[in-house]
């Protein structure tokens, strides 16, 4: 195969990069008919791939990039699958020095989406189309089917759009889990905050995991049973179906339930981090996706967890006997109520976020497109994003996803179980960060006054930092707080 030289112009479209991610992406396109270059530094991996998969489709392999470039039909199409960073960076300047204008590079690694407008930037005064691609779904999906978020021109979408949507995920009506989500980093932003809302999915299952152990006294499996059952309600999702097979598996070794073997310290890619780090920038609260990047970060500081257990005496953890009988069985019902409305104050975080960025770089990015594209093949895939695809369609310009008929229903409902969860979280020293940050996020947005008032008063009396007054909201005012009658300005 090294020696190979692909027929020009042969190919529909060119994977660049051929791990396991690459590697299955590129079988997938074959297998829907499409003709596929691909091309690996290490060319062992592009024979692998011929070794093993040839006869999956039609491949075009080359061992060279000029060949690889030159393999692919005008205007040409090449997808990066490679490590983010330096590795990317590298093979977009390699491409684009082959390229010609109107061919279009595809970034479909989890990048930073300042990055990826950068460099849409620069390739645009080229006249190269750069689109920054999500692909949410794992192995599996990029081989069977998974959620895409191309970003770039409306021009690239034109070319790309027919193939991406041909092979990615069917959400139950059969509509495509892919779409046009806006002009250049819109994709690669998309897709930051679906994997930061992944995290504080995550995280809530935990916190409800580990509530229903510590304070539910349920063992392992049973609670392995107690996921299953709500698989029947509007907890339905992917990630539930993966913690119910984690929890029932035992460990082959020492015959303990799994869970229990691993290590408790979480990793993470860097995606929640950005999330969190963005949302700071544009102004948006996500409590819920941060206290899920914290909890990682808590779950790994090893040598302060150890020195903070060995003075818990003093802090006065409390922890009461486990739950019995109805009483259990009423937790359990508080925890489910509690987690669903944990998740519906997550996902509004996350949608709030795309909506400001959305606003902010003049992307018009469709929220109702997002929830549709997500509802299969990624993995935060679930029941209630058709709930969610609804509302938006309903009402788009909504202010809040918690303001739709549907959740502000469900939350009504949830409220006073989820109070209780996160109060018994406090009372038994069972940490539920995320569960408590959800919770407080909504009841800032319902209180009628917030004691942000007397922050702006501090600010003014320090900083002169100004404040508005209620009687007069356009204005701007300031307090001479070192004289005698306190005397207030108007500065406009």
């Amino acid at each position: 195969m090294t020696g190979f030289t692909p027929a020009p112009s042969s190919a529909d479209l060119g994977v660049y990069g051929l791990g396991v991610m690459g590697a299955n992406l590129a079988r997938n396109l074959a297998r829907h008919g499409h003709a596929v270059a691909v091309y690996n530094r290490t060319t062992a991996r592009t024979e692998r791939l011929m070794d093993n998969h040839a006869a999956e489709g039609e491949f075009v392999p080359a061992a060279d990039l000029a060949d690889f470039v030159a393999s692919l039909r005008s205007p040409r199409v090449a997808i990066i699958m490679v490590q983010a960073g330096a590795g990317t960076e590298e093979a977009i300047g390699q491409l684009a020095e082959l390229m010609e204008p109107g061919d279009i590079i595809v970034d479909a690694g989890n990048t930073l989406y300042t990055d990826t407008r950068r460099r849409e930037e620069a390739l645009r005064d080229r006249g190269i189309h750069f689109v920054g691609m999500g692909v949410s779904g794992g192995e599996e999906g990029a081989l069977l089917g998974p959620s895409i978020m191309p970003g770039g021109t409306e021009e690239s979408y034109q070319r790309l759009g027919p193939m991406l949507e041909s092979i990615s995920a069917r959400a139950d009506d059969g509509a495509p889990c892919c779409t046009h989500v806006g002009p250049d980093g819109a994709g690669h932003f998309v897709k930051m905050v679906h994997n930061g809302i992944e995290y504080a999915d995550m995280q809530l299952i935990a916190e409800a995991y580990d509530l229903l152990r510590h304070v539910g006294g349920l063992s392992v499996a049973e609670i392995a049973e107690v996921f299953r059952s709500w698989k029947d309600s509007e907890l339905d999702s992917y990630l539930i179906d993966v913690t119910t097979e984690v929890l029932s598996r035992t460990d082959p070794a020492t015959g303990q339930p799994f869970v229990d073997v691993i290590v408790d310290a979480a990793g993470q890619k860097g995606t929640g981090v950005w999330t969190t780090q963005t949302a700071l920038e544009l102004g948006v609260a996500v409590p819920a996706i941060a206290e899920a990047t914290f909890a990682r970060a808590a779950s790994s500081s090893a040598d302060a967890r150890a020195a903070v257990r060995g003075a818990s005496i003093e802090l006065g953890a409390s922890q009461d006997a486990p739950l019995a009988g109805v009483e259990r069985e009423a937790f359990i019902e508080a925890v489910r109520q509690a987690l669903y409305g944990s998740k519906i104050a997550a996902y509004a975080q996350g949608f709030d976020e795309i909506a400001t960025a959305s606003a902010q770089y003049g992307w018009n990015i469709d929220l109702g497109a997002m929830a549709t594209i997500w509802r299969a093949g990624c993995i935060i895939r679930a029941r209630f994003l058709e709930d969610i695809t609804r509302a938006y369609a309903q009402e788009p310009e909504l202010a809040s996803l918690l303001t739709a008929p549907v959740f502000s229903a469900a939350l009504a409902g949830a409220l006073p179980a989820w109070r209780q969860v996160v109060a018994t979280s406090a009372l038994t020293g069972v940490p539920a960060p995320a569960f408590a940050a959800s919770l407080a996020y909504v009841d800032q947005l319902r209180a009628e006054r917030l004691p942000a008032a007397l922050i702006q008063g501090q600010r003014d009396f320090f900083g002169s930092h100004t404040y508005h007054r209620v009687d007069d909201p356009t204005g701007v005012y300031h307090t001479l707080w070192s004289t005698p009658e306190r005397a207030e300005e108007k500065w406009n």
